[in-house]
């Protein structure tokens, strides 16, 4: 979702929010590095299918996702990550692997790693590989009612 729309619904809502921009990155210490934010606290969005069904899973961005925990989580017989060639037609405004982690946007369950509750603040990309939207952390989990559990190592 390009950074206009995302922007517009978090405006929508009053939700404070700040564009950083920074230069063409693609992987999560990558970014962080370029926008001079640590890697840990770079929310990073891992599209996985969950009993044949797309869904995210949010972690921080110097962690994985455990697939078992998660398939736990979800109360899910089947789990496995998703390819960019499953979901990149999803996201046709975004460029692949820049999703936002808004899946209540795009009709998609949103599963967040605990860990990232004990930080203020979130960041993520906003649909590109050289915009990050930050926000405090209260407001994402109000607006995207997330799953939240222990599936990050």
């Amino acid at each position: 979702m390009p950074l206009r729309v995302l922007s517009r619904f978090l405006d929508e809502h009053g939700i404070r929010y700040v564009t950083i921009r920074h230069s063409r990155a693609f992987t999560t210490q990558q970014i962080a590095a370029s926008a001079h934010i640590p890697g840990k606290d770079l929310a990073k969005t891992v599209i996985v299918r969950i009993d044949g069904k797309m869904a995210m899973a949010v972690v921080p961005g110097s962690l994985r996702v455990d697939l078992e925990r998660l398939r736990e989580l979800a109360g899910a017989q089947e789990i496995e990550l998703a390819t960019e060639t499953d979901f990149s037609r999803m996201f046709p405004e975004c460029e692949t692997g820049a999703m936002p982690p808004f899946g209540n946007l795009y009709g998609m369950p949103v599963f967040v790693a605990e860990s990232l509750r004990k930080d203020h603040e979130i960041a993520f990309n906003a649909g590109t590989h050289t915009e990050l939207l930050q926000l405090a952390y209260d407001d994402f989990e109000r607006l995207v009612k997330p799953r939240v559990g222990k599936f990050a190592f």
